[in-house]
């Protein structure tokens, strides 16, 4: 076995936190949790791509589901129609709530009749107002009464080409004007994203691990540092106000990883630090054998990400040649014709070893 790594010794730390100091509460889902509260995990991408390795994880289903919210998409046939299922049953749930006709259908029909029927979908897959919604198209009051779309995304975008020490790099999930038409409010409900210039020292050593060039060719490092080597590390940190530690949380860390990657791949910045403020946070009572499970295990070395942009529209306008244009990058992901680098396989996980997955139940 590898030496543990830095998320991977967090979030087994953390486990072990809850088990050793949590109360007790009831939630909403009628379960009951053990909690703690205000904690706080921290990564070096530098390390290594944050997907766990003490228990198998779903890389193309979290990627499905991050994809879904830069598209700026809140029904859930384009998770279903990528084998996605995240959020299957907070929609089938509210389905049964607000269902008025005489026969209710089970849970595989209406996964089925989401797939199939485009009315029964627009109206029974929909989740309301929740992340997509919010990242790409914040509602707000115009002075003449209407309400016009802010895309965050884009915004952040177009900050960090131009601002990039801006202390503004935010985005918002938790709007209060709409979180009473939301399946499920924001559990993750901000992130904002920091940015600071690299050393030579720094530039350099990116060059040695991302090129062929030999130490011995020193002019031949130091030339390709001045003329295409990032300048700029980005760093991201989240803000989530409950955890499902077991379940939830592992995803979150990837899913969050996978946005910085691809954000400092937009913005042509290293990936830094990865950091997730974590305010309840809590196993389910029917996660506590698995955590212990879990807890017994031994880290592997983290995964590799290549992401692969030579599809990615550039500033000339054409698509691989030239440097890439972060906005059209963005713009792109709510165009179901956008280039191919938006789809998940595009998405390339590496050396990715693990322990078998740990099966616990999904409280909703």
């Amino acid at each position: 076995m590898e030496k543990m790594v830095n998320i991977e010794h967090d979030y087994l730390r953390l486990l072990k936190d809850i088990l050793d100091n949590g109360v007790e509460k009831q939630d909403r889902t009628g379960t009951g949790t053990r909690s703690v509260f205000g904690r706080q995990i921290r990564h070096k991408m530098s390390e290594g791509f944050p997907l766990l390795t003490t228990k198998k994880m779903p890389f193309k289903i979290i990627a499905t589901e991050l994809l879904w919210f830069l598209r700026g998409d809140t029904n859930i046939k384009y998770l279903l129609d990528n084998g996605c299922n995240i959020w299957t049953g907070d929609a089938f749930g509210n389905y049964l709530r607000t269902y008025k006709g005489n026969f209710v259908m089970d849970k595989e029909e209406f996964v089925n009749a989401i797939k199939t029927a485009p009315d029964f979908a627009e109206k029974y897959g929909d989740l309301g107002p929740v992340y997509g919604k919010q990242w790409r198209a914040w509602s707000f009051p115009e002075v003449n009464g209407h309400f016009g779309p802010i895309d965050q995304i884009k915004i952040l975008i177009q900050s960090l080409k131009t601002n990039p020490d801006s202390r503004r790099l935010m985005v918002n999930a938790w709007n209060v004007g709409e979180l009473h038409e939301m399946i499920l409010p924001p559990c993750h409900y901000g992130f904002q994203v920091y940015t600071r210039e690299l050393s030579w020292e720094e530039q350099v050593q990116w060059v040695m691990k991302n090129t062929d060039v030999e130490w011995e060719n020193l002019y031949i490092v130091e030339e390709i540092a001045k003329e295409s080597t990032p300048k700029r590390a980005i760093s991201l940190m989240w803000n989530q106000r409950s955890v499902d530690t077991f379940l939830g949380l592992p995803f979150n860390i990837a899913s969050y990883g996978l946005l910085l990657e691809i954000i400092a791949t937009a913005v042509n910045m290293v990936p830094d630090e990865l950091i997730g403020n974590l305010g309840d946070t809590h196993l389910y009572s029917n996660h506590i054998d698995q955590a212990k499970e879990q807890l017994t295990r031994e880290p592997y070395t983290l995964p590799t990400l290549n992401i692969n942009t030579e599809w990615w529209p550039t500033e000339s306008g054409e698509c691989g040649i030239g440097p890439i244009d972060a906005v059209a990058v963005v713009e792109g992901f709510s165009n179901d014709n956008f280039c191919k680098c938006l789809l998940e396989e595009d998405l390339q996980l590496g050396n990715y070893q693990s322990h078998p997955h740990i099966k616990a139940p999904l409280s909703n």
